[in-house]
């Protein structure tokens, strides 16, 4: 196994990284967020799973991209579409921004799920393909992980926007 193959593994799992962040940070932030926006039960349950939505979407798109544009190019987009959801979901004004920022995180979550897997095990050797591709669902588990030690630094100041990326729950105090 070379080097490449090694380091093109990591950085496709780095989508499942993403993929356990961008799921579990709502956990710590949501009693933060329904407070700030004074959100009723419904809509906290909808601003939570609406990030489902999207995954559907984009794990039902992914294939036709990755075909299309090729298994790197899709990852680097799904990349790009994390970033801009998770900055989308840190800087909402309203709670409308934030539904659509978590519409847009589950696409890339979507994407991610497909490619990524797919990518490592076209780059790994056949002997080496299914430890590969465990990686994933590794980095998945320390997403998720990382976004609940995350959650739990900033759940004391009520700074939920941090999580995110931003600066926001001074409005919500």
């Amino acid at each position: 196994m070379t080097r490449f193959v090694i380091l093109a593994a990591s950085v496709a799992a780095l989508g499942g990284l993403l993929f356990g962040y961008d799921t579990g940070v709502i956990s710590g932030a949501i009693l933060f967020v329904a407070k700030g926006f004074t959100l009723s039960t419904a809509t906290q349950e909808f601003v939570v799973s609406v990030v489902l939505i999207g995954c559907v979407l984009g794990a039902a798109g992914a294939g036709w991209l990755a075909d299309r544009f090729g298994r790197k190019r899709t990852l680097l987009g799904a990349g790009l579409v994390f970033g801009f959801g998770a900055l989308g979901s840190a800087f909402a004004p309203n709670v409308e921004t934030l539904v659509v920022a978590r519409l847009v995180v589950g696409l890339a979550i979507g994407i991610s799920s497909v490619v990524s897997p797919l990518y490592i095990s076209e780059v790994a050797p056949a002997k080496f393909r299914g430890g590969l591709v465990s990686l994933y669902q590794f980095a998945i588990t320390i997403g998720i992980l990382g976004a609940f030690l995350v959650d739990y630094a900033f759940s004391a100041s009520g700074e939920w926007r941090w999580c995110w990326g931003s600066r926001w729950c001074r409005r919500s105090r």
